[in-house]
């Protein structure tokens, strides 16, 4: 067994694949992520918001997303939202700053896409920035991997 997860990690530094000690989370390289685990597709100056796989992971079984109203403003590192799981409660914080002009309706019914899909069907709302030199401040897929292996070794 050691040799074969030996012989995998060589491939997948070899791949440049992120590997992570629990071997299932996803990072996505198109992706921005902040250190508190959410997520932001860029797309013009309009940023879509999730939890990151990694966040979900350690939530376990999300059973409700508090979100907030369209029109609403966020500003990046401040609070928008929660996410209840069977474990715990967590804050959601935004990636970046503006307003928001859609949140997925479909989360209040199915909470579970957010452990299902967290990049996909998962996502929570979506933003018209005002700031996009914020962006600069957030990591890249590569930063993101190492972050969460240096967190989870803490732990």
């Amino acid at each position: 067994m050691a040799s074969r997860l030996l012989w995998a990690s060589r491939a997948a530094s070899y791949l440049r694949i992120s590997t992570f000690h629990r071997g299932f989370s996803s990072v996505l390289k198109e992706l921005k992520y902040a250190d508190t685990h959410e997520w932001a597709k860029i797309d013009g100056d309009s940023a879509t918001v999730g939890i990151t796989d990694h966040a979900q992971d350690h939530l376990g079984d999300v059973v409700y997303v508090e979100l907030p109203e369209v029109g609403a403003t966020v500003t990046q590192g401040k609070n928008f939202g929660a996410v209840e799981s069977v474990k715990a409660s967590s804050d959601i914080y935004s990636p970046v700053t503006g307003e928001v002009v859609e949140v997925n309706s479909g989360l209040s019914d199915s909470p579970g896409l957010i452990n299902g899909s967290p990049y996909e069907e998962g996502w929570i709302i979506k933003v018209k920035m005002s700031d996009a030199v914020e962006l600069n401040s957030l990591m890249d897929s590569d930063k993101y991997a190492k972050f969460c292996e240096e967190e989870d070794a803490k732990h």
